[in-house]
């Protein structure tokens, strides 16, 4: 800008360039170890500090997370006043240590300062102080030593800013290992099925396979007998290939009728071998992340209807995906019943009450579309 703008031509960069590295490294992180690190760059390239600390509990029943750049007591953050502050209704981003006391001196004469400060020779601390919904999941704590003195106001405002980043940061990771979870729970629902199952992306790339499912590609591909005398691996059948490319032209189609107002369903596709009529291959498209935007994935589910050389019947009731929508509750409920448990000893095993298994059973029987037990464990076998 020229002199008469009176604005001058040099601005103040919106990020301080020492955080840049730092920043990008936050935002990559894949799971709360890599968030750690990052957290511990941020600070150690923005605010001289002794010492940093983190607490994580994203879920109720898993184990809180702790971690320190200098040892110490692992009852930190469950100390008075941070436990305390943690259920006050009165909910701050951001907090001196020392202001949790009221004031410095009663933070100096505190039991907590005697504790975990001054063993570390730290004697100041900054919180910061991260929800979801009424709960507090996760503190990050900044201690200094005297000679590095007080936080200032500009230290203060720069945390202030970097708050954002971290809480994205820590959204991220939730959502990476919640996705994480879910998809290695599937995939070991689907290793314990007898039906050779895979699932493929849209752009039907393989993500998933049981074993089961290598077998049946060479017996669709050379037959029983010679998939028997050799062991060389055979490509996911061009037919089934073909057929998941008219679902996605169709869920395509689908999806624009949607949006003109038309309310369409797509069905399941079924795909037989051209000459062995038993061999049969049972395709659904199926959203494996929870974004209802996102393109869906194939799950697959094989069959041979003749096994050992007599007719084989599954009954029509048989959905794979259906099994995929029981919970983990659920899943173990049916696993008992499968077994021969009754009610009473599936609610001793899994402690549970006898109402909360029948209600389970109830879910289950009518997921899977079966009307008794006896039907059930013949699924399952």
């Amino acid at each position: 800008m020229s002199e008469h703008g009176g604005t001058s031509s040099k601005t103040q960069p919106v990020i301080n360039p020492a955080l840049e590295k730092p920043l990008l490294k936050l935002h990559r992180a894949m799971d709360v170890r890599s968030f750690w690190k990052a957290v511990h760059r941020v600070f150690s390239a923005s605010i001289p500090n002794r010492s940093i600390g983190l607490s994580l509990q994203q879920s109720p029943g898993v184990p809180v997370i702790s971690r320190w750049t200098l040892r110490m007591p692992n009852d930190f953050f469950v100390a008075e006043p941070l436990r305390s502050y943690g259920m006050h209704p009165r909910r701050k981003k951001l907090a001196r240590l020392a202001d949790l006391f009221g004031n410095r001196s009663s933070f100096e004469r505190s039991a907590f300062y005697r504790r975990y400060m001054a063993p570390q020779k730290c004697t100041h601390g900054v919180a910061l102080f991260f929800w979801k919904r009424q709960r507090l999941i996760c503190t990050i704590v900044i201690l200094r030593a005297a000679k590095e003195g007080d936080f200032s106001p500009a230290e203060l405002k720069l945390v202030r800013r970097l708050y954002p980043q971290f809480l994205a940061a820590l959204r991220r990771v939730e959502s990476l290992e919640r996705e994480r979870s879910v998809r290695v729970n599937f995939q070991q629902f689907l290793q314990r099925l007898p039906l050779p199952t895979m699932v493929l992306r849209w752009n039907l790339k393989l993500i998933y396979q049981n074993p089961a499912a290598r077998d049946f590609y060479a017996v669709w591909e050379k037959g029983p007998e010679e998939a028997k005398r050799t062991k060389a691996s055979s490509p996911i059948p061009s037919e089934i290939l073909d057929r998941c490319r008219v679902l996605k032209q169709q869920w395509s189609n689908t999806q624009r009728q949607m949006h003109s107002g038309r309310q369409t369903e797509l069905i399941e596709e079924q795909v037989h071998h051209p000459h062995s009529r038993n061999l049969r291959a049972t395709i659904q498209l199926t959203q494996v992340k929870p974004a209802s935007v996102a393109r869906p994935h194939f799950l697959i589910a094989c069959e041979d209807l003749y096994r050992n050389g007599a007719r084989f019947h599954r009954p029509e009731l048989f959905r794979l995906p259906a099994f995929a929508r029981l919970t983990r509750r659920e899943r173990e409920v049916a696993e008992l019943a499968c077994e021969g448990r009754s009610n009473k000893e599936i609610a001793q095993n899994a402690c549970l009450s006898l109402q909360t298994v029948k209600k389970h059973l109830y879910s289950v029987f009518r997921k899977l579309e079966v009307p008794s037990r006896s039907r059930l464990v013949a699924l399952a076998a």
